[in-house]
C-alpha cells in the first residue's frame, strides 16, 4: 500500500471516531473493563446517577459538577446527597456485575447493560442490554442469579483489571 493511502486511512478512522462521539449518538461501552463505562470519557452507567434509581425510581442523569471516581470509574451523581450515599454504600447502588447483563454473564458472555433497562431486586441495580433480557430477569431473577454465580468468576478472570 502506498503510504499517502495509509495516512489516508488512518486520517478517516480518526474522523470517524470522533463524529461519533460529537454527534450525539451512543458510545459502545467498553466491554473488556470490570466496570462498564464510555471508552471515552470513562463514565460509569451514560452519566446517570445509580442512587437515583432507589431514591427516584429511575435512571436520573447526574452532573459533572457531582463526580466521584470509584472502581476506575467515574460516577455522576444529580447532588452531593446522592455522590455521599453512593461512596458511603457503592456495594448497594453500584450496578451488580460491574453494570453488565446478568442474563448474558448467565450465557457465559459479557455485554454491557444499557442503564434504560434496569431491575432493583434484593435491594440491588442490574443493567440490561435489552428490554426482553430484563423483563426474563424479572420474572425470574433467582433463575438467572444461580447461572451468574456459576459463571461470573471466569468472566470477571478475563476482564482487564
Amino acid at each position: 500500500m502506498r503510504p499517502g493511502i495509509a495516512l489516508i486511512g488512518r486520517l478517516a478512522c480518526l474522523l470517524a471516531g470522533i463524529w461519533l462521539v460529537c454527534s450525539g449518538l451512543p458510545v459502545q461501552a467498553a466491554t473488556t473493563e470490570r466496570i462498564v463505562v464510555n471508552r471515552f470519557s470513562g463514565v460509569a452507567i451514560e452519566g446517570f446517577d445509580p442512587v437515583a434509581y432507589f431514591v427516584d425510581g429511575g435512571p436520573a442523569p447526574g452532573s459533572a459538577e457531582f463526580e466521584a471516581n470509584l472502581w476506575g470509574a467515574v460516577w455522576r451523581f444529580r447532588n452531593e446527597g446522592n455522590r455521599a450515599e453512593f461512596l458511603s454504600h457503592p456495594e448497594i447502588y453500584g450496578p451488580q456485575f460491574g453494570g453488565y447483563d446478568p442474563v448474558d454473564i448467565a450465557r457465559g458472555v459479557t455485554i454491557g447493560g444499557n442503564p434504560r433497562f434496569f431491575v432493583i431486586a434484593a435491594q440491588r441495580l442490574y443493567l440490561f442490554s435489552r428490554e426482553d433480557n430484563r423483563d426474563a430477569f424479572a420474572a425470574n431473577p433467582e433463575r438467572f442469579l444461580y447461572e451468574v454465580g456459576k459463571r461470573w468468576p471466569a468472566l470477571q478472570d478475563k476482564l482487564s483489571q
